[in-house]
C-alpha cells in the first residue's frame, strides 16, 4: 500500500512538473529568471554602480538607435549621447540638487515656526468644538507630536555624522557610473556576444519574452522620464510665478511623486498645500490660485500626459501595480519602486509567452 502511494504521488509529482515545465526552453527560461533574480538580489548592494550603470545605458540605447537611423555612425551617435548625458548629469548635481538642498534647508529650519502655529490652532478646538475634544486630550496630542520630532531630529544628527562615507561613496559613484556607462554603450556588441556564450542555445522562448520586455519597459522607463521632467517644469513655472515658497523643491517632490503611481499624487498634495496655507493662510487670493494650479495639474497630468506617453505601454490592472510596488520596493527599496511597473511587466510577460501543455509548439518531454 505504501508502494503504491508513493508511486502515485510520484506521478502526480511528475505530472505537475511536466505541466509547469513542458519542454526544454522552459525549463531554460525558468532557469534564467531564478538565476538572474538571485543574483541581483544577491549582488545588488555590492554591484550597485554596474546595475546602474547598466539601466542607464539601456535608456540611452533608445537616442542612440535613433542618432544611427539618421545616418550617423554609432560611434558618432554613442559620442553625442554620451555628452548629452553629462550636460544633465551636471546641471542635476551642480545647479539642481544644491538649490533643492538649500530649500529643504531653510524649509527644516522654519519648521519650530510652523509647529508653534499649528499648536496654537490646535488648541483653539476644545473653544471651537468642546463636545468633541478637550483641552487634556489637545495637550496629550501636543506632548507626543513633540516626542516624535525630537526622535526625528536625532535621527536625523546620526545620519549626518555618518554622511561622510555617504560622501566618500557618491564619490565613487560619479566616477565609475558615467565611466561603464560610456564602455556600455560603445562596446555594446562585444558585451551582448560575451554575455551570450554563457546563454543555452536554444532560447527562442527567451528571446520571444525580451523581446516583449524590451519593448514595454523601453516605452515605460522612456515615458516615466518624460512624465518626471514635464511635471517638474511646469511645476516649477507655475509655483515661481505664484510665488510660492520653496518652488523648486516642491516641483521636484511634484516630478517624483508620479513614481509611485496612485500614492504619490495624495503624498505630495499635503506639502504643497501645507506651505501654500502658512504661507498665505485661507483667505488669500493666492492660495485658491494654488489650489486650482495643483488641481489642474494634477488633472492634465491624468489625462493628457499619462495617455499620451504610456499608449503602448503594458496596462497592468491597479492591485497588480500597487502588489507590485509594495513587493520590489520592500526588495530594493527605491529603486524597486521606480521599477516596480517594469518588473511587473516582466512577470507579466513570462507568464503570457510561458508554453502550456496542448500548445501545437510545446514539445512535451518523452516518457
Amino acid at each position: 500500500m505504501t508502494t503504491q502511494t508513493s508511486y502515485l504521488n510520484l506521478r502526480f509529482f511528475s505530472a505537475s512538473l511536466t505541466r509547469i515545465l513542458p519542454n526544454a526552453q522552459a525549463v531554460y527560461l525558468a532557469i534564467i529568471v531564478i538565476v538572474s533574480f538571485v543574483l541581483i538580489y544577491s549582488l545588488s548592494n555590492l554591484l550597485m554602480p554596474v546595475f546602474a550603470s547598466i539601466v542607464l545605458a539601456y535608456l540611452l540605447e533608445g537616442l542612440v538607435g535613433k542618432i544611427i537611423n539618421l545616418g550617423l555612425p554609432r560611434i558618432t551617435a554613442v559620442y553625442l549621447v554620451f555628452c548629452c548625458f553629462i550636460t544633465c548629469l551636471g546641471f542635476l548635481l551642480f545647479y539642481l540638487m544644491p538649490l533643492v538642498s538649500q530649500q529643504a534647508i531653510e524649509l527644516i529650519q522654519n519648521i519650530p515656526g510652523i509647529i508653534n502655529r499649528t499648536q496654537a490652532l490646535v488648541l483653539r478646538l476644545p473653544e471651537l468644538y468642546p463636545k468633541f475634544i478637550s483641552e487634556n486630550k489637545i495637550q496629550q496630542i501636543t506632548f507626543s507630536i513633540q516626542q516624535e520630532l525630537l526622535t526625528y531630529g536625532q535621527n536625523v544628527l546620526s545620519l549626518s555624522a555618518a554622511s561622510v562615507i555617504g560622501i566618500v561613496s557618491a564619490m565613487i559613484y560619479l566616477f565609475l557610473v558615467p565611466m561603464m556607462v560610456f564602455f556600455f554603450l560603445k562596446d555594446k556588441a562585444i558585451l551582448i556576444n560575451w554575455f551570450l556564450q554563457f546563454m543555452p542555445k536554444q532560447r527562442h522562448l527567451t528571446v520571444r519574452v525580451w523581446e516583449e520586455v524590451d519593448t514595454q519597459i523601453g516605452n515605460y522607463v522612456r515615458g516615466k522620464l518624460s512624465e518626471v521632467f514635464i511635471l517638474w517644469f511646469v511645476s516649477f513655472v507655475t509655483f515661481a510665478s505664484i510665488g510660492l515658497n520653496y518652488a523648486m523643491l516642491l516641483a521636484v517632490l511634484m516630478g517624483i511623486q508620479v513614481i509611485i503611481p496612485y500614492i504619490g499624487a495624495t503624498l505630495i498634495t499635503f506639502p504643497v498645500l501645507g506651505v501654500a496655507y502658512f504661507q498665505w493662510g485661507l483667505n488669500g487670493d493666492q492660495f485658491m490660485y494654488l489650489v486650482i494650479a495643483y488641481s489642474i495639474i494634477q488633472a492634465l497630468d491624468g489625462v493628457v500626459l499619462v495617455p499620451v506617453l504610456f499608449s503602448e505601454a503594458v496596462n497592468l490592472h491597479a492591485i497588480a501595480i500597487i502588489v507590485a510596488i509594495l513587493f520590489f520596493g520592500g526588495v530594493w527599496g527605491f529603486w524597486g519602486v521606480f521599477f516596480a511597473i517594469p518588473l511587473a511587466t516582466v512577470v507579466k510577460a513570462v507568464l503570457t509567452a510561458w508554453p502550456r501543455l496542448g500548445d501545437t509548439n510545446t514539445e512535451i518531454y518523452p516518457g
